[in-house]
């Protein structure tokens, strides 16, 4: 996968790594692979057909040396990697896409904070055109880890593809054969970390504006000893401000799981909603 040599010209081509999404973990992720400077790196991203975003990928892939390609279907095609991320609620809709684009033999890693079921069956649409889904939940921020991020695999072909990408510097561990474990690991984790942050902005909020701050978080630190509930309650909060948008996606993922599951999604979606009301508008 590093390295494929031609033997008619002697030449070694890089092995090439595409991102189907180019936001946030597209970019930091290219940030560390670029580092190396033994591969190719591509991308495409929606945005690049919107006049007010366009200019910030393209200056985001200028820096970094990524070639921009002009559809997904240019991207992937010049892949031997593909890294689909993108917002949860296109995750289905990628793969479909590339499901028809995609070469036996590729290699579709899905780091989308998607439902089990919909992991499921985009790999189904993706494994029949003979490629590789390898199911991903990247289970950390990924600011400042980038690529060392842990992340869980799911698939026939996770513990290879693992192997393969760890070589590259990732952090990869692959769980199941099947898919649905990694996601629902994540989606499960999502469900009490997502809805704590909910909880905490609303505590904060309403505290600040009834001059109770101090009681409320001196109570909690009795009640949740070694906590420190006004460092919580700023880093939560910034994190709904900045993240909130693609959290809320995240949880109406966390809902149809528990749907699919036959429980009360009521609760997520409600978490999926705060998520958004506390987003910072831009």
């Amino acid at each position: 996968m590093y390295a494929i040599e031609d033997r008619m010209t002697g030449t070694t081509n890089k092995a090439a790594i595409a991102f189907v999404g180019f936001g946030e973990l597209g970019q930091r992720f290219a940030t560390d692979f670029a580092r190396r400077g033994d591969l190719r790196l591509g991308a495409y991203d929606l945005k690049l057909g919107q006049a007010g975003q366009a200019a910030a990928v393209r200056s985001a892939a200028d820096a970094l040396g990524v070639a921009l390609a002009a559809s997904a279907e240019a991207a992937i095609a010049g892949a031997d990697i593909v890294f689909s991320a993108v917002t949860a609620d296109q995750t289905y809709a990628v793969a479909e896409g590339a499901s028809r684009l995609l070469r036996p033999g590729q290699i579709f890693v899905d780091v989308n904070s998607a439902s089990p079921g919909t992991k499921a069956r985009a790999a189904a649409l993706v494994n029949a055109a003979g490629a590789h889904y390898i199911e991903a939940a990247v289970m950390g921020a990924i600011k400042g880890p980038g690529i060392t991020v842990e992340i869980l695999t799911g698939g026939p072909e996770a513990a290879s593809v693992a192997t393969q990408l760890n070589a590259l510097g990732m952090n990869m561990t692959a769980v199941a054969t099947a898919y649905g474990q990694a996601s629902a690991t994540k989606l499960c984790r999502s469900i009490m970390i997502k809805g704590m942050e909910a909880l905490m902005v609303d505590c904060a909020r309403a505290s600040a504006h009834w001059g109770v701050t101090a009681p409320v978080f001196d109570s909690l630190a009795v009640t949740f000893p070694g906590t420190d509930w006004y460092a919580q309650a700023a880093k939560m909060t910034e994190r709904v401000e900045t993240h909130g948008v693609r959290r809320a996606a995240e949880m109406r993922e966390a809902a149809d799981m528990l749907r699919e599951m036959g429980l009360d999604a009521s609760l997520a979606r409600v978490v999926a909603d705060a998520q958004l009301r506390g987003a910072k508008k831009t």
